[in-house]
């Protein structure tokens, strides 16, 4: 009985967390807000100054990166009709016969974009461009997309490709010498580090907040299949959803996407796509349309618990164990199999392996090593398309 109620008891603390995830570009109608009366501003210190900043010095100007970067993020308005098919089971009562209906609407969205090149490319997060339809099983029959750039230009977006799996999407604009900021390596961010947010919350377009990375590489949040996530403080609101996350050296680090919070609002807790993510999802979309990732199959993989660990003659709980099979699953894997290593690369959960996974070449053949029987024997599959 006590097993059952904390059972139930973190299973209510997890939902309570989902529930909280807010994705940043649903909320259209502007909230008053009110703000504490802040003290005299303090003395500002130039960010690329050498040498330490002292007590009385705690606030780095960054007025010329936003003044470089704040043009590059744009607004985004999107359009879908949008269409339900449902069965209703008093046709058959009524007429003798069963059959699909289907109702149609206008669904709107809002949100931020960043301009990545030049010559009109856009990225933005996916749930700005689909709205409601990717989580109400909606089909978009129509989708018109407008762009509003920081001189107050309206330009109608074509849709390039989107990739729900990362919540990013593509957009092109037939527009030339656009300003841009440059990619930065997110996998080089620190805990700590400064970092600005440019975006569109509540439709105030080109704002500007500032804070700090308060933790990189965060996984498991449920918002996507691929998860790379910055966390961090600087305020992000509904309508931030595909804004800029930037660096000190005004250099992209991340596209903002969720928010966690019990109110809607502002909470200090805010997650962006990493820039390295949010730039391999970019290249494929301008390159194919579309994100193609490796697979080796149907399997259905699970965490290594100390308990399966004990029973299959594992060292530890890193790897990924093989619950299931299917008739498409490779014939070199079984169920019970902990696979510990990818092409040389250990394994340390199975998400970690669906990433290895997804960044295979597609058509290569893959050496696994796998625990079976609690031995440790490689086995060689190839590299397969992932289905949509």
């Amino acid at each position: 009985m006590m097993k059952h109620r904390l059972l139930s008891v973190v299973m209510l603390v997890a939902i309570a967390f989902a529930a909280s995830l807010v994705l940043t570009g649903r909320m259209r109608d502007a909230n008053e807000a009110g703000a504490q009366n802040r003290p005299s501003t303090p003395a500002t210190v130039n960010v690329n100054a050498p040498g330490p900043v002292s007590g009385a010095q705690t606030l780095p100007d960054f007025s010329r990166v936003a003044e470089r970067t704040v043009p590059a993020v744009v607004n985004i308005s999107a359009k879908q009709t949008v269409r339900q098919d449902y069965y209703n089971p008093l046709d058959r009562l009524l007429y003798g016969r069963s059959g699909i209906r289907s109702q149609r609407g206008i669904s709107n969205a809002v949100g931020s974009g960043v301009i990545v090149s030049p010559d009109g490319y856009i990225l933005t997060n996916n749930h700005v461009v689909t709205g409601e339809a990717d989580q109400s099983n909606l089909t978009i029959e129509k989708l018109d997309v407008t762009i509003t750039l920081s001189d107050k230009r309206e330009l109608p977006a074509k849709l390039i490709g989107t990739d729900p799996a990362t919540d990013l999407a593509l957009l092109k604009i037939d527009a030339n010498r656009l300003p841009t900021m440059p990619w930065a390596d997110s996998s080089k961010l620190k805990v700590a580090e400064w970092v600005l947010a440019i975006g569109n919350p509540y439709q105030l377009s080109e704002t500007v907040t500032l804070g700090i990375v308060s933790a990189v590489g965060r996984t498991g949040l449920g918002v996507s299949t691929f998860e790379d996530f910055i966390q961090t403080d600087a305020a992000i609101n509904p309508g931030n959803s595909g804004g800029a996350l930037i660096n000190a050296r005004g250099e992209l680090v991340g596209i903002n996407t969720v928010i966690f919070s019990r109110s809607g609002g502002y909470q200090g807790i805010g997650f962006a796509v990493s820039s390295n993510l949010a730039q391999q999802v970019f290249n494929e979309l301008r390159q194919n349309g579309e994100v193609r990732r490796g697979s080796i199959g149907n399997l259905r993989l699970g965490v290594v618990t100390t308990r399966y660990a004990e029973q299959l003659g594992a060292a530890d709980t890193r790897g990924a164990l093989v619950y299931a099979t299917y008739s498409d699953s490779p014939s070199e894997i079984e169920t019970g199999d902990i696979i510990l290593a990818f092409n040389g690369t250990e394994v340390q959960d199975p998400g970690q392996l669906d990433r290895l996974l997804s960044k295979a070449q597609i058509g290569s053949i893959a050496t696994l090593r796998i625990l079976r029987d609690g031995k440790q024997r490689n086995v060689s599959v190839r590299i397969q398309k992932r289905s949509a």
